[in-house]
């Protein structure tokens, strides 16, 4: 990417470095933020009370009124919360190896207070709107949209950090019209015109200032769920290295299998 030719300012700062550095190859950026979501907590504050990181999910309070899906994010979450940079480890097989080891018997322990794994999306919303789960791994948009009918229902920004996704900008390399395609990112990057896409895409974009434009609803639960300190510590997935997913699996494996405490 010619980063000459895109205004930077239009951009939340933390999410573009974050994505020059996680598309960077020999100091060249190949791809720039575009649409964006999160794994975070979404928590019943009647049912649930100090539930602010990951490892609140295991208090003695919650027991089996817990939700998460049993996939790679929760065992990167719980790192996180532990103390730990799971990312950091990526490069070292055995240290991550020995990281992984430490979550998944955290996972064990907390194995008690879930309800359930979810699987779907809506099977989540209706355990928490039915109150059977008072506090779940979930993503943002789903704790804002229980938040429209149960205002005691929110998504909130884990103290060690929300997990964060971003789709990217690319250019293909024989592209005919790069001059036109910069015009572009410029264009949809602009607040105004990327709160239309949040409107219609249901993700927030990572326009520098478009959550001033969506509506006022949606205002109000982005501010809440993501001042800027937990924005700036939102921690972006990296690419994944070969051979950690059969670390994590083999992980996953053994905590589904043990039996609740």
């Amino acid at each position: 990417m010619d980063l000459s030719k895109v205004k930077s300012e239009l951009f939340i700062a933390s999410m573009l470095e974050a994505t020059k550095k996680n598309t960077g190859i020999d100091g060249k950026a190949y791809g720039l933020p575009h649409v964006w979501g999160t794994d975070g907590l979404v928590v019943n504050s009647k049912l649930a009370k100090n539930v602010n990181d990951y490892s609140d999910l295991c208090g003695a309070a919650l027991a089996g009124k817990v939700s998460y899906r049993l996939k790679r994010p929760v065992l990167i979450a719980f790192a996180f919360s532990m103390g730990a940079d799971p990312f950091a480890a990526y490069g070292d097989k055995a240290k991550y190896a020995a990281l992984m080891e430490d979550v998944g018997a955290k996972l064990t322990e907390c194995k008690k207070n879930v309800k359930t794994y979810w699987e779907g999306s809506d099977a989540l919303l209706n355990l928490v709107r039915s109150g059977e789960v008072a506090a779940a791994m979930a993503w943002d948009f789903g704790g804002w949209k229980l938040n429209n009918d149960m205002p005691e229902v929110n998504f909130v920004a884990p103290k060690s950090g929300a997990l964060g996704w971003i789709d990217t900008f690319a250019l293909p390399a024989k592209g005919r019209n790069d001059e036109a395609a910069y015009k572009w990112v410029n264009f949809v990057m602009q607040p105004q015109i990327a709160a239309k896409i949040t409107a219609a895409a249901g993700n927030f974009t990572a326009s520098k200032g478009s959550d001033q434009f969506v509506s006022a609803k949606l205002k109000q639960q982005f501010s809440a769920s993501f001042p800027q300190s937990a924005l700036d510590n939102i921690k972006w997935y990296p690419p994944v290295p070969a051979g950690l997913e059969d670390i994590e699996g083999k992980i996953l494996e053994r905590i589904k299998a043990a039996k609740s405490g």
